[in-house]
C-alpha cells in the first residue's frame, strides 16, 4: 500500500506481535535474565531514602575531554565492544564499589525504532532495558567488558518489550520510595543535532534542565568535538551536589585507569584522585601528638602524688582519701602482691564491687608491676570458668561477703581477702618493678559469637594515650568524675585513670545500686558536685527525657556506648547548654578512639558523628579488600595506633583473624583492629557510624554477641530453636529480644526460660522480652 504510516500504525503493529507465544518467549528472557537481581542499589544516601521519593533533582556537569574519548573508541574497537559498553562497564564499577555489591542493574533508554519504517514518525517510541551486569569473582576490565557486551547484546535483542511489561511479568516488590528493577540510568547519544536553520530567524538550542530526576542518578553523555559531554542528574532528596560530583569524578579517574590497563582487577583499578587518597589515608590521621609514651600508670600516679598530695583522690560517702593516702594504702597490697610472684604481666583476678578497695587493689595490682582482671560475681559459673581459662590469673583479690557469691570453678586458685589482710609489716613506699609501656595493665572479657567471652590485653600505652587525648587531657585538680560503669566494662577504665592521672577527684557510685537508678544518681551527683559523667547513651536519652536537672549540674558529659539519639543531643545542648561528647571506641583500641563534641545543637542533625579519631590513633575506611574508600562510600573501620591492644588472651587464632598489618602507616610491624563497624568519611574528616558487618549489638551500652545469646538459649532443653534480635521501640531505648521454637511436645514458659538462661551467661545478655512461636518468624 502507497498509504504513509502514522504511530498508529506503529501501535497496532506492536500489539499483533508481541501476542501470546512471541510475548512469551521474549519475557521469558527477562525472566532469565533479572532473575534474583538486586530490588534495590544500595548507593549511600545523604539523607534516608523517604517512604515516598518525589522528583526533585539536580545535575552536576561530566566532561570526558576529546582525548579519552579517543582512548575510550580504540579501547571499544580492540575489544570488540561499542564506545557505550565501556563507559556502561566504568560506570557500573563505579556503582558497584560505593554500594559494596557485585550484582548492579542500571537501565538505558533506546530509541525503540527498530523497522525503518518507524525512523521518521512522530511519537514516542522509546522503551526502557534494564541492563544486568555481575561483576563477582574479581574480573579484569577487560573481562567485564566482555560480560557487558553480552548483556547489552542480549537485551538489544528483546528491546521490543515494553519495559512495564516486564515489570508486570517479574512483579517485583513495590516501594514508593524507589523505581522498579532499577534506580540508576546512562544514556549515550550521538553527536547533537544542529539548530535548525530556519529562513529570516536565528536559532539555537537551549539546554533547559527542569528541577526534576525521574531516577536516584541518570548519566547523560552525548559525543561532542570536545569529546563526551553531559551530566549527572540526581535527586535532591537523596544526594547532595558535592557527593554526586565526587562519583563523576570518581568515573572520571577509574576509566581513566581501566583504559590505560584493561587487564587490572576492577576491585584494584584506582577511582580516587590522589588528593583524595592522601586526605583518607594521610592527612586526616596525621594524629601523633606527645604524650608520657615511655611512662606507666603507676609512674604517672606517683607523679600526681607528688604535685598534689593532699587533694581529695577518691571519695566513697563519707570516706575520702587524699592522692597520698591513696598511695599510702596501695604500696603495702603492692608489696604483699610482688613477695607471691606477681610482676611483669601476671594477671591477678579482682572481683569487688565498686568502691575504694577496689580502687587500691588494682593500683595495687599495677605498683606490683602485674594487670588486673576484674570479675562480675553475679556472672554464671561457667562465664567466669573461661575468663578464669583463658585470663589464667595468679590470684584472685575479692571481700568475705562477694566470695560467698563468686563461683569460682577453680579450686586451685589462690584467693585473698583485701577487707582481712593484715598489710603493717609492710613497706609503705613503692615497690620497685621494672615494668615498660608495653606491659599488660589489664584484662577486660567482652562477649564472644562462638559462645565464650573473650579476654582483650591491654598495655599500659594505650591507657596513656587515652587519658593524655584531647578531650581527656583536659581534666585536671578541679574536676570531679565518678566511677560509674560496671567495673568489668572497660568504661570503668576510662573513669578510673582520666581523675587520678590528672588530679581530678573521683566518687565512687555506691556499688550495690545499679548505674541506671536516677534518684541515686542525682543524690551522688548533688552531693559531690560531680562536674563531668561517663554515661551510656541509653542512660543519657533517659535523663534528658525525665531527670534534665541531673544533666544540668554537669559540666559537661561524655557518652558512649552505643549509637547517641540526635534529637537527645539537641535537646540536652539547646535547653542546658551542655557540652556533650559523643565517644567511640571498642575495647580493643583501649575504651576510645574518637570522639565528637557538640556544642551547638545544629551540630546534631540526622545523627551525631562519631568524630574524628584520637591524638595517636588512626582510622581507616577499608573495602573488602582492604582498599581505601572514598568520602560519603561506606567501609569497615580500621583503628591503629598506639591504642591498639595486644590482641585476645590464650586465643591467637582469634587475635590473627581480627588484628592485620597495618599497611598504610608507617611504623614497621604495627598492626590494625578491624572493628566489623560499618562507617563512612564526612567531608570534614569526621566520621559517620552506620551499623555492623556482624551480628554484634549494643544494649545499655554492654556489647553483645547476639549468636552467644541465641547459642545460650539452644542449649536449654526445651528449645530447639532461637533468634535473638534487637528492638528500639523508643528513640535511644534498646533492648534485647529472643525468639524460641520449642521442641515438639514442650511449652516455653518465658519466666522459666529467662532464670535458665542467666545460668549460662550474665543478666545483661538475657532478652527483656521472650516471644514462643511455633516457627521462628527470621
Amino acid at each position: 500500500s502507497d498509504r504513509t504510516l502514522d504511530y498508529a500504525d506503529a501501535a497496532d503493529w506492536q500489539r499483533d506481535t508481541l501476542d501470546g507465544a512471541a510475548l512469551e518467549s521474549r519475557l521469558d528472557y527477562w525472566r532469565t535474565q533479572l532473575a534474583g537481581a538486586p530490588q534495590l542499589l544500595e548507593l549511600a544516601t545523604d539523607r534516608p531514602r523517604p517512604s515516598r521519593r518525589g522528583s526533585a533533582g539536580a545535575r552536576v556537569p561530566v566532561v570526558l575531554e576529546a582525548g579519552l574519548a579517543k582512548s575510550v573508541r580504540t579501547l571499544a574497537e580492540r575489544e570488540g565492544v561499542t564506545p557505550f559498553m565501556v563507559l556502561l562497564a566504568a560506570f557500573q564499577t563505579v556503582l558497584a564499589r560505593r554500594a559494596g555489591q557485585d550484582d548492579i542493574s542500571v537501565g538505558t533508554a533506546i530509541a525503540g525504532r527498530q523497522r525503518a519504517e518507524f525512523q521518521g514518525l512522530v511519537g514516542l517510541f522509546v522503551n526502557s532495558l534494564v541492563l544486568r551486569t555481575r561483576l563477582s569473582g574479581a574480573p579484569s576490565f577487560r573481562e567485564l567488558l566482555a560480560r557487558v557486551r553480552e548483556t547489552a547484546l542480549g537485551a538489544y535483542a528483546h528491546q521490543d518489550v515494553p519495559f512495564e511489561r516486564v515489570v508486570e511479568a517479574l512483579r517485583p516488590p513495590r516501594e514508593l520510595g524507589h523505581t522498579p528493577l532499577f534506580q540508576v540510568m546512562f544514556n549515550l547519544q550521538g553527536a547533537r543535532v544542529d539548530a535548525p536553520v530556519l529562513q529570516g530567524l536565528q536559532s539555537r538550542l537551549l539546554d533547559v534542565h527542569t528541577g526534576t530526576s525521574m531516577f536516584d542518578l541518570t548519566l547523560s553523555l552525548a559525543e561532542s568535538p570536545q569529546g563526551f559531554e553531559g551530566w549527572l542528574e540526581y535527586s535532591t532528596e537523596l544526594f547532595d551536589a558535592g557527593t554526586v560530583a565526587r562519583l563523576a569524578g570518581h568515573f572520571r579517574v577509574l576509566l581513566d585507569a581501566a583504559i590505560a590497563a584493561p587487564e587490572t582487577s576492577i576491585h584494584e583499578l584506582p577511582w580516587m584522585t590522589d588528593a583524595e587518597r592522601h586526605q583518607v589515608l594521610t592527612a586526616w590521621n596525621d594524629t601523633a601528638r606527645d604524650y608520657p609514651s615511655g611512662s606507666t600508670l603507676p609512674e604517672q600516679f606517683a607523679l600526681q602524688v607528688a604535685r598534689t598530695p593532699d587533694a581529695i583522690a577518691v571519695e566513697d560517702g563519707d570516706l575520702r582519701l587524699t592522692y597520698a593516702q591513696l598511695e599510702a594504702r596501695a604500696n603495702p597490697l603492692a608489696h604483699f602482691l610482688r613477695a607471691r610472684g606477681v610482676g611483669p604481666d601476671v594477671p591477678v583476678a579482682v572481683c569487688m564491687e565498686r568502691s575504694v578497695d577496689f580502687v587500691v587493689s588494682v593500683l595495687a595490682i599495677l605498683k606490683a608491676g602485674g594487670a588486673y582482671v576484674p570479675l562480675d560475681a553475679s556472672y554464671p559459673a561457667q562465664r567466669l570458668a573461661f575468663m578464669i581459662e583463658d585470663a589464667r590469673p595468679r590470684m584472685l583479690l575479692t571481700t568475705r561477703a562477694l566470695r560467698e557469691r563468686l563461683h569460682v570453678p577453680d579450686a586451685t586458685l589462690a584467693c585473698f581477702f583485701v577487707d582481712a589482710l593484715s598489710l603493717d609489716d609492710q613497706p609503705v613506699t613503692a615497690p620497685e618493678v621494672t615494668v615498660g609501656p608495653r606491659n599488660l595493665a589489664y584484662v577486660i572479657f567482652t562477649s564472644g559469637s562462638s559462645g565464650r567471652p573473650k579476654g582483650v590485653a591491654s598495655e599500659h600505652r594505650g591507657v596513656m594515650r587515652l587519658v593524655h587525648a584531647e578531650p581527656y587531657s583536659r581534666v585536671g585538680q578541679r574536676e570531679t568524675g565518678m566511677l560509674f560503669a560496671p567495673l568489668s566494662f572497660d568504661g570503668s577504665v576510662m573513669e578510673l585513670w582520666t581523675m587520678l592521672l590528672h588530679g581530678g577527684r573521683l566518687v565512687i557510685f555506691p556499688g550495690k545500686v545499679p548505674a541506671g537508678d536516677m534518684d541515686t544518681l542525682a543524690r551522688v551527683v548533688e552531693r559531690h558536685a560531680v562536674s563531668f559523667a561517663h554515661l551510656t547513651s541509653g542512660l543519657f536519652s533517659q535523663l534528658v527525657e525525665h531527670r534534665l536537672d541531673i544533666l544540668g549540674r554537669l559540666r559537661a558529659v561524655h557518652v558512649a556506648g552505643d549509637v547517641i539519639s540526635a534529637p537527645h543531643v539537641r535537646r540536652a545542648v539547646e535547653f542546658l547548654g551542655r557540652t556533650v561528647i559523643n565517644a567511640y571506641g571498642p575495647s580493643e583500641c583501649s575504651v576510645a578512639a574518637s570522639f565528637f563534641t557538640v556544642e551547638r545543637p545544629e551540630q546534631a542533625g540526622a545523627s551525631v558523628p562519631i568524630g574524628a579519631p584520637l591524638a595517636n590513633t588512626t582510622a581507616y575506611v577499608l573495602d573488602a579488600r582492604l582498599q581505601p574508600v572514598p568520602v560519603g562510600v561506606p567501609g569497615e573501620l580500621f583503628l591503629g595506633g598506639d591504642g591498639v591492644v595486644r590482641g585476645y588472651v590464650s586465643r591467637p587464632d582469634l587475635t590473627a583473624e581480627r588484628f592485620v598489618p597495618d599497611t598504610y602507616g608507617a611504623q614497621p610491624g604495627a598492626r590494625l583492629y578491624r572493628t566489623g563497624d560499618r562507617v563512612r568519611w564526612r567531608e570534614d574528616g569526621t566520621l559517620d557510624f552506620l551499623g555492623r558487618t556482624d551480628h554484634q549489638v549494643k544494649v545499655r551500652g554492654f556489647r553483645i554477641e547476639l549468636p552467644e545469646v541465641e547459642a545460650a538459649l539452644r542449649e536449654l532443653p526445651e528449645v530447639h530453636e532461637a533468634a535473638a534480635v534487637v528492638r528500639e521501640d523508643v528513640p535511644g531505648d534498646k533492648r534485647l529480644v529472643a525468639y524460641a521454637m520449642p521442641r515438639p511436645g514442650q511449652v516455653l514458659e518465658p519466666t522459666r526460660l529467662r532464670e535458665a538462661l542467666r545460668r549460662k551467661v550474665p543478666d545483661y545478655m538475657v532478652p527483656s522480652l521472650f516471644v514462643a512461636l511455633p516457627t521462628l518468624p527470621l
